[in-house]
């Protein structure tokens, strides 16, 4: 093996119990040690989870953050979607390439620096933006980044890539000792849902006053839709999952959005965690479902200990674990997975495949999630958006929700703004908003 030993892989597999189906946190863990997922680890990894060295170079050849070959210590990936190309990404690129004396797509000869372009990471709003491995610096011009690419070369190994490269860190948790990110939350417009005056826990104490089959019934006549794009109504999911055999459920919150202009779960996730992790336990209780999972797309790995802390947090509290809020009927915990960098996996059972440690590839339906969904159970897999909207519903009531929005659609929306505007950022707007009114705020 070049660098990890057999046994450091042996080690790793270990960690994740020599499960199959977290092949993707057992691949992210020998990169983030190795720099890269090498031939002999991948059989060492296929030897030690009884798989194929087929199967696992699969998923390392899917994934767009997992290399089977060695890239610079220090990767910076800087994005190229249609409004950083709009914001000057251009002049950065070339400023970049100018520094470096390499191409994109090429590393220097002294491997030290690879160049990357990648598609949307979620800060639109802030733009030209790139990630220097797994920091992510917003706000680029061709000046600031032959600066940082200075600092870089002068400071040779093991640099401390954070304290060198960033000055100020964003508002809000942005500059949370956990996270400590120069990322701006660009909140513009609060509305009552998500970003409202909240209760912690009260949702689910109410939650679990209740039947879950009356938990469903709260949400169902409150209308609510799914926030995802297709509108699906959010109780009838639940209905689905929970009528489908056997006991053994799920509920997974998606939170891999990767559409090209798209950053308003970034900003749920780091002002309003305690409301999707309170809004996954009530629908967990709604379906019976004992397993909670976040999907949190690797362009965010910068916010995973900051959510770490607050899951620990919210089992110090007794809202997540084996007795939640003191009932023995109900057991309920949360994990992470983190995604490796596909757009694809945003859709459901993409995003399933990817869970179970395969190519994160749609699977043909039916049978649907709710009927067999991650590892053959029942699966209710909702946004980020969708789950805050749910928690607030139970603390404030459907008759509450449903007089937000209109008859057709309840609630609010929030809507990530960017391009050519002088406001970018998150909207919280009622449905039934005009756009003239969303232009002239915007």
């Amino acid at each position: 093996m070049s660098a990890m030993s057999r046994e450091a892989v042996t080690e790793i597999c270990a960690s994740f119990d020599n499960d199959r189906g977290r092949l993707l946190d057992v691949l992210i863990e020998i990169q983030r040690r190795d720099g890269y997922v090498c031939r002999d680890a991948m059989e060492s990894v296929a030897a030690t989870l009884g798989i194929s060295a087929v199967e696992v170079e699969g998923v390392v050849s899917f994934y767009a953050y997992l290399y089977s070959k060695p890239r610079g210590e220090i990767v910076i990936r800087l994005c190229d979607d249609v409004v950083d190309r709009l914001k000057g990404a251009d002049r950065v690129a070339r400023s970049l390439e100018e520094e470096l004396g390499i191409r994109f797509g090429e590393t220097t000869a002294d491997g030290r620096f690879s160049l990357e372009f990648v598609s949307c990471i979620g800060m639109s709003d802030q733009a030209p933006a790139a990630m220097v491995n797994d920091l992510v610096v917003p706000r680029l011009g061709p000046d600031s980044v032959r600066q940082g690419v200075r600092l870089l070369k002068e400071n040779g190994n093991r640099v401390d890539i954070k304290k060198l490269l960033i000055r100020d860190y964003g508002d809000g948790n942005n500059a949370h000792d956990l996270v400590r990110s120069p990322v701006r939350n660009n909140l513009r417009r609060p509305g009552p849902v998500i970003f409202g005056t909240k209760a912690p826990g009260a949702a689910l104490e109410r939650a679990l006053a209740m039947s879950p089959v009356e938990v469903i019934r709260e949400i169902k006549t409150a209308r609510l839709r799914g926030r995802g794009g297709a509108g699906f109504p959010t109780g009838m999911k639940w209905e689905y999952t929970r009528a489908a055999g056997g006991d053994d459920r799920t509920l997974i919150c998606n939170a891999d959005e990767g559409e090209p202009g798209t950053f308003k779960d970034r900003v749920i996730l780091t002002e309003r965690p305690d409301l999707v992790f309170e809004g996954m336990t009530v629908a967990g209780y709604a379906i019976g479902a004992s397993r909670g999972i976040l999907y949190l797309r690797q362009e965010y790995a910068y916010l995973r200990r900051f959510l770490e802390s607050v899951l620990e947090e919210r089992r110090r509290r007794g809202w997540l674990g084996e007795n939640v809020c003191g009932r023995n009927c109900f057991a309920f915990d949360i994990r992470i997975q983190m995604g490796a960098g596909a757009y694809i996996c945003g859709e459901e059972t993409a995003l399933i495949s990817s869970m179970e440690g395969l190519r994160g590839e749609p699977k043909t339906r039916p049978p649907f999630p709710a009927q067999r969904g991650y590892l053959g159970t029942p699966t209710s897999v909702n946004n980020v958006e969708t789950l805050c909207c749910a928690a607030r519903i139970l603390e404030m009531g459907s008759g509450w929700f449903s007089s937000i929005g209109t008859s057709g659609t309840t609630g609010t929306k929030l809507l990530s703004v960017s391009g050519d505007v002088r406001r970018p950022g998150i909207y919280e707007v009622p449905f039934g908003i005009r756009l003239r009114e969303v232009l002239d705020e915007c």
